[in-house]
C-alpha cells in the first residue's frame, strides 16, 4: 500500500512538515517488527510518499501516521488527513504514474524518475525494501522509461528547474550570470547542467548537510562553508536553493549583511519543500524570489494526446503486475481484461481531474470520486480473476477465453505489437 500527499491536494506548507524526519522514517518503521514488512520513502519537492509492504493496511497505516506525528510539528489527525491512501492496484498504479512523470507540477518531467531511482536504492542499501515493493519499484522505472521513448511525453524538456529559470528571465540575463546552489540532490545536480547551457556559470555549492566537497569535486566549483556564506551570497547573481534540509538556510538578516552598499539585482530561486529561504528575503530591495508556488502556477501542459498515450503503457503494466495467483494457460486473457478495465479507468480519471490552481474543494470532489471509480474497477475484475483461475484449474480455459470475447469483445491474442511494453514484459518471462 502506499501513502501519499502531493501537491494536487495538499498546500506545499503540509508537505514540508510531512517531510520531517524522512531520513529515519522507513528504517523506524521497518524495525518495528510490527505490520511493515518493507517501506521505501519518496520525499520530493511537491510530494511525500510512502510505500509498504504489509498484510495488515490498517495497522500499517496508522504506524506510518504515528511516526510522523512523532517527527513533524503536525497533529495526528492533520497527518492522517494529509496522506491518502493506496491499496493494491491503485498503489500500483499511482507509483507508475508518478515516475512517468504524469503526477508531476510539471507534466511529463523527467526528474521524478531518477528521484524514485534513488529512493529504490537508497532502501535497497538500508535493507528496508521488501522483495515485492523491490519488484514494483523496478517495474516503476522501466515502465518510465518505454513511457519516455514512446509516447514523446516530456521531449520539450520542461520541468521544475527549466520552468524556474524561465520565470527568473524577468530579473537575470543568463549569459555570464554567476550562480550559487545550495543542495547537492537531484535538483541541483539538474541544475549545474541547465544552468550551463544558459550561458551561467555555477562557482560554487553550500550544503547545510555537509555534502558541498564532493558534489563541488564532480563538477569542478567551489565548496562553500557556512563562514563563507555570506561573501558567496554578495558576489552571486542567482542562488539557486533546492537543499530540502530541515533548516532555514537564507535569512533576511544574511542576504541584507550580503547586499550591504551593492545596487545590483539579487534573484533567490527556492525549490526546496523545507524552503531554504526565509520568508521576508523577498521583500529586500532589489531582491526577487521564485519559488515551488509560482512554478506550479506557470507549470506549462503537455499534449493530450502523449498525456492519454502514457496512461495506456501505464494501465497495460498495471495489468501485467500480477500477483502470480492466476493459472499461466489464463494469463493473457487475464491481463486483457484488466488493460480493458484499467484502460476505461484511466480515460474517466483524466476527464475529471481538476486543473491547475483549482479550489480545494474541486480537487477534494474529484479525490472522492476518482476513489470510487477505482475501487468500482477492482470489484468489477475480482470475479473475473477468480474464475479464470477455477477454468483454468477445470481444464475449461476455451470457455473461459470464448466468454471473455462474446461479453467483452476483446480479443485475447493481442499482437505483439500493440502496446510498446517489450522491456515492461521482460521481467515477467
Amino acid at each position: 500500500m502506499s501513502l501519499v500527499a502531493s501537491h494536487r491536494n495538499r498546500e506545499l506548507a503540509v508537505l514540508e512538515q510531512l517531510q520531517v524526519g524522512a531520513d529515519t522514517l522507513a528504517a523506524e518503521l521497518v524495525a518495528g517488527g510490527g505490520a511493515v514488512a518493507g517501506a521505501v520513502v519518496l520525499p520530493t519537492c511537491n510530494r511525500f510518499e510512502v510505500y509498504v509492504e504489509t498484510e495488515d493496511p490498517e495497522a500499517a497505516r496508522d504506524a506510518v501516521i504515528d511516526a510522523i506525528t512523532r517527527a513533524s510539528a503536525l497533529d495526528r489527525e492533520t497527518v492522517a488527513q494529509a496522506l491518502v491512501p493506496y491499496e493494491d492496484d491503485d498503489a500500483i498504479q499511482h507509483l507508475l504514474s508518478v515516475t512517468s512523470g504524469l503526477e508531476s507540477m510539471v507534466v511529463g518531467e523527467r526528474e521524478i524518475s531518477g528521484q524514485v531511482r534513488r529512493a529504490h536504492l537508497e532502501a535497497q542499501k538500508r535493507h528496508e525494501i521488501s522483495p515485492r515493493l523491490d519488484r514494483l519499484f523496478q517495474s516503476a522505472l522501466r515502465t518510465s522509461r518505454v513511457v519516455a521513448a514512446s509516447t514523446g511525453l516530456g521531449t520539450s524538456g520542461r520541468s521544475v528547474v527549466s520552468v524556474a529559470l524561465d520565470l527568473a528571465d524577468a530579473t537575470v540575463d543568463w549569459h555570464g550570470a554567476r550562480v550559487l546552489l545550495i543542495g547537492t540532490g537531484a535538483l541541483a545536480e539538474t541544475a549545474v547542467g541547465t544552468l550551463h547551457g544558459r550561458g551561467a556559470q555555477v562557482d560554487g555549492v553550500f550544503s547545510p548537510s555537509g555534502r558541498a566537497d564532493e558534489f563541488a569535486l564532480r563538477h569542478r566549483i567551489d565548496a562553500i562553508d557556512l563562514d563563507g556564506l555570506e561573501l558567496a551570497i554578495r558576489e552571486a547573481d542567482v542562488v539557486f536553493a533546492c537543499s530540502g534540509g530541515e533548516s532555514v538556510v537564507v535569512t533576511p538578516a544574511l542576504v541584507a549583511s550580503a547586499r550591504q552598499g551593492l545596487d545590483a539585482p539579487l534573484t533567490l530561486i527556492d525549490l526546496a519543500l523545507h524552503r531554504d529561504i526565509a520568508p521576508g528575503v523577498g521583500e529586500l530591495r532589489g531582491v526577487t524570489v521564485i519559488g515551488l508556488d509560482d512554478v506550479g502556477a506557470s507549470a506549462p501542459g503537455e499534449s493530450v494526446g502523449a498525456i492519454e498515450a502514457a496512461r495506456s503503457i501505464v494501465a497495460h503494466a498495471v495489468a501485467r503486475f500480477g500477483d502470480g495467483e492466476t493459472a499461466r494457460s489464463l494469463d493473457p486473457a487475464v491481463v486483457a481484461l484488466r488493460e480493458h478495465v484499467f484502460g476505461l479507468l484511466e480515460r474517466e480519471v483524466a476527464r475529471i481531474r481538476p486543473a491547475a490552481g483549482a479550489p480545494q474543494e474541486a480537487v477534494d470532489r474529484a479525490d472522492e470520486t476518482e476513489a470510487a471509480l477505482r475501487r468500482f474497477a477492482k470489484t468489477l475484475l475480482h470475479t473475473p480473476t477468480v474464475r479464470a483461475r477455477e477454468h483454468a484449474q477445470a481444464g475449461e480455459a476455451t470457455q473461459y477465453l470464448e466468454a471473455i470475447r462474446a461479453l467483452y469483445g476483446i480479443d485475447v491474442a493481442v499482437p505483439d505489437d500493440a502496446c510498446p511494453v517489450t522491456e515492461i514484459d521482460s521481467s515477467h518471462g
